[in-house]
């Protein structure tokens, strides 16, 4: 084979061009990356809940108290362990910390307190009765009979 000369190289490489720029229109104008398929939309993240417990030990006594900052109802339970083994360890029922309520829990052991620890619990749709406090009724005032006079 014998080579190219200058007009035609210049003349393959204009069938060349005018080859690519019609393949270069159908070609999209933008590339994009290939992504995973798009993820269902994420829940709402929690709503802050618990109320702030400080707790403080001195001797065998145990005070606990909780603030709720929050707009939900808190239930918080005092939890004390103690160091004898004949010392019982309690379980305090659990006590209804309302919206910016702040409670003070106590607890003691005969002895030495090994761990002290607050629980949280939200309060059931079924127990709401309990959490509200009862309103207070009027006193009842006896009125004294009107004695006849004879």
């Amino acid at each position: 084979m014998r080579p190219l000369r200058t007009a035609q190289r210049r003349a393959v490489a204009l069938v060349a061009l005018l080859a690519a720029i019609p393949a270069s229109f159908a070609l999209p104008t933008v590339v994009r990356a290939a992504t995973a398929p798009d993820e269902p939309a994420q829940a709402a993240p929690p709503e802050p809940f618990g109320a702030d417990c400080r707790t403080s030990v001195l001797g065998s006594h145990v005070i606990a108290y909780c603030h709720n900052p929050y707009p939900d109802t808190d239930r918080v339970r005092l939890h004390t362990q103690c160091v004898r083994w004949w010392d019982i360890a309690a379980d305090a029922a659990p006590v209804a910390v309302a919206p910016a309520q702040t409670v003070r829990l106590t607890d003691r052991c005969w002895k030495e307190v090994r761990a002290v620890w607050v629980t949280h619990e939200k309060p059931s749709p079924r127990s709401t009765g309990t959490l509200t406090p009862r309103p207070r009724r009027a006193p009842v005032v006896m009125e004294e009979p009107e004695l006849a006079e004879d």
